[in-house]
């Protein structure tokens, strides 16, 4: 496991870009059926979650918009209560949620 932010940082852009490579074009009914996307699509956002996690602090901090301890905890979901992880959720963190979350990273990789 590395503590490096900035590899932290590129790990959350690249998966965030994955996601929405694997969704594009997609309604969410296509979404819905189709498994293997959204098993991807899981794998991205756990990605994602675990990488917040080797932020640091002050990163957080500077950027309080995110939800910082949502995402760290959505990875316990996908994890351990995966039984519990709704499509719809997991389109709805695709379409909507993630795109603040990347410009956020997108400026700090940039001025690192």
């Amino acid at each position: 496991m590395h503590s490096d932010p900035q590899a932290a940082l590129l790990d959350i852009r690249d998966n965030i870009a994955l996601a929405k490579q694997f969704t594009a074009g997609m309604t969410y009914e296509d979404f819905a059926g189709n498994t293997l996307v959204f098993y991807a699509v899981i794998r991205c956002l756990e990605i994602i979650s675990e990488a917040s996690r080797r932020l640091p602090d002050e990163l957080k901090m500077r950027n309080s918009n995110i939800p910082w301890a949502q995402i760290a905890g959505a990875g316990n979901v996908y994890r351990h209560d995966y039984e519990d992880v709704q499509r719809r959720l997991v389109w709805g963190t695709v379409t909507e949620r993630l795109a603040e979350l990347e410009r956020v990273v997108d400026c700090e990789i940039s001025v690192r």
